[in-house]
């Protein structure tokens, strides 16, 4: 049970897909304007990741055993799939928000965030609770740096930021200090 957390947490804070490995940033950083589109995208980006587990879980465990070198190509055709999917649902259920996120939501399908999950579940030999949960924990911590950076920025439109530094140059620098804030959960979880 231990092993269970210690894979959610690590994912989630530790070893934070955006902040630590800085995987998926072009939505961290395009969708983080406003806090609700930010949190929808996080929500649809954790389904996008679970789906993904169990799928890269199941192609590597039974249909990946003697060709291993098909892992990424199918791989892609899962996330592509799962993200188009999820783009219809979007369009039907909320066209307001299928607008909101533009670009973006078809670009899940490019966020490697999402297919360095993949590669790194199976890599690591996760089975599929494992799997499962540092989805979870992913996706979570996905949506959490895009929650944090959406409200740091939408604070920052409204502070006395010096003109040179408004725009891409804060965002930057708001990026790095959360990516700097993430970094002391290492030194944190591994005193414990």
């Amino acid at each position: 049970m231990n092993e269970l957390i210690w894979i959610f947490v690590s994912a989630l804070l530790i070893n934070n897909f955006v902040l630590a490995y800085f995987l998926g940033l072009c939505p961290f950083l395009g969708v983080s304007g406003r806090l609700e589109t930010a949190f929808r995208l996080g929500l649809a980006t954790v389904f996008v990741m679970l789906i993904t587990a169990l799928c890269a879980w199941f192609l590597n465990s039974y249909v990946l055993i003697h060709a291993p070198y098909l892992r990424l190509i199918s791989f892609i055709v899962v996330i592509a799939s799962t993200v188009q999917f999820i783009e219809m649902l979007i369009k039907k259920l909320s066209p307001a928000l299928f607008k909101a996120l533009g670009i973006f939501l078809p670009l899940i399908t490019t966020n490697c965030a999402i297919l360095g999950l993949a590669i790194f579940s199976t890599n690591k030999g996760y089975g599929l609770a494992q799997g499962l949960l540092y989805a979870l924990g992913a996706g979570l911590g996905f949506t959490l740096a895009l929650v944090l950076m959406a409200g740091l920025r939408e604070e920052s439109e409204t502070a006395p930021v010096p003109r040179l530094m408004r725009g891409t140059a804060i965002n930057l620098i708001i990026a790095g200090i959360l990516s700097m804030a993430f970094m002391g959960f290492a030194g944190l979880f591994s005193a414990a």
